[in-house]
């Protein structure tokens, strides 16, 4: 859900075969009506190929073989999600909030809590880790009454599958 495609090493391959496969049928269709372009040069090429054996190509032949198994793969695996998926009431949208923006919201939350000076948000894999920092003696309940303004503000937001918040205290001056 909400992953990206992988667009611009698509583009970019696509790209370079439409080139190289355009100069080069460009240039035989040329050749056949009598005028070379120039482009490619194909007669040096096919020589090549006439006098080149199996041997001699086999390297070659095995980075290109690895070079096209690897483009393959990147085209398969979607890359790394940029929204964290958040909750509607219509089943058919789907709609997300960027991580970037999901930590400021959950900072400002953390930062509105009494004697709080700083926050610091860490969207883990399976935990939200909020970092306060605050100069004074500072209880426990001050620790659960972020915990829960950050909860309550995921509630809000109503994001999916975000995991457990935890929280952790740093005192200024130490």
């Amino acid at each position: 859900m909400l992953r990206p495609a992988r667009t611009v090493p698509g583009v970019t391959v696509a790209l370079t075969l439409v080139g190289g496969l355009g100069a080069t049928a460009a240039e035989i269709v040329s050749g056949l009506l009598g005028a070379t372009l120039g482009w490619v040069p194909v007669n040096e090429l096919v020589e090549l190929a006439g006098k080149t054996t199996w041997p001699e190509a086999e390297a070659t032949a095995l980075f290109l073989a690895g070079l096209g198994v690897l483009m393959l793969l990147l085209a398969a695996v979607p890359g790394r999600t940029r929204l964290v998926p958040v909750e509607t009431s219509d089943p058919l949208i789907v709609i997300g909030i960027t991580r970037a923006g999901l930590r400021r919201t959950l900072r400002a939350a953390a930062q509105q809590v009494a004697g709080v000076d700083k926050a610091r948000v860490r969207l883990r894999p399976r935990t939200i880790e909020v970092t306060v920092m605050t100069g004074e003696e500072t209880p426990g309940s001050m620790l659960r009454q972020v915990g829960t303004a950050v909860g309550d503000r995921l509630t809000g937001v109503g994001t999916l599958g975000t995991g457990e918040v935890v929280v952790r205290l740093r005192r200024k001056g130490m």
